[in-house]
């Protein structure tokens, strides 16, 4: 018995496999896309466009500004984390813990310049977008991205070091 369904397994393939002739199977030729030209399928390269030369200049100088507040921030730091250790497990209200709440409020006033610099860079990448968008300007979009992105990491460092401040301020 085993034999015969074998055999009986065996005719039903090869019948499956064999051709009806009637033609309705796709061929297996290249089809037209496929033998075209790979030179042709690539658009031609866009032509880089130069970023404006007064956008470089805004851009320049916002950057100088928010590094200008990365080091006020920095010099203020090491007096801050002095003025909070000393109050560290002090009682709210102390003496101590209102000499750090002054001294964390003072180094949040010294990174003033560069929360400006990533503001001024964020309306001015919005501005640029839409002008591109508007086709009244070409360019400069990724100058300014790139120096927000510098900019964002000088903020979030900060942020970084006032949040842990702040912690080390709130744990009795």
């Amino acid at each position: 018995m085993k034999l015969r369904s074998a055999i009986q397994m065996l005719a039903l393939f090869l019948a499956g496999c064999a051709g009806g002739g009637n033609g309705d199977y796709p061929s297996l030729a290249k089809r037209p896309i496929e033998s075209r030209d790979a030179e042709a399928a690539n658009p031609p390269a866009v032509e880089a466009v130069a970023d404006d030369p007064a956008v470089v200049t805004e851009v320049d100088g916002l950057m100088q500004r928010a590094r200008a507040g990365a080091a006020a921030f920095d010099a203020a730091v090491g007096g801050t984390q002095e003025r909070v250790g000393a109050a560290a497990g002090s009682a709210v209200s102390s003496e101590a813990w209102v000499a750090a709440q002054l001294a964390i409020s003072n180094l949040e006033s010294q990174r003033y310049d560069s929360v400006f610099a990533l503001a001024s860079l964020d309306t001015l990448y919005v501005s640029r977008l839409n002008a591109i968008a508007a086709g009244e300007v070409r360019g400069s979009a990724e100058l300014i991205d790139r120096a927000r992105t510098d900019a964002l990491a000088i903020v979030d460092r900060q942020n970084d070091v006032l949040d842990g401040l702040r912690d080390r301020l709130a744990t009795p």
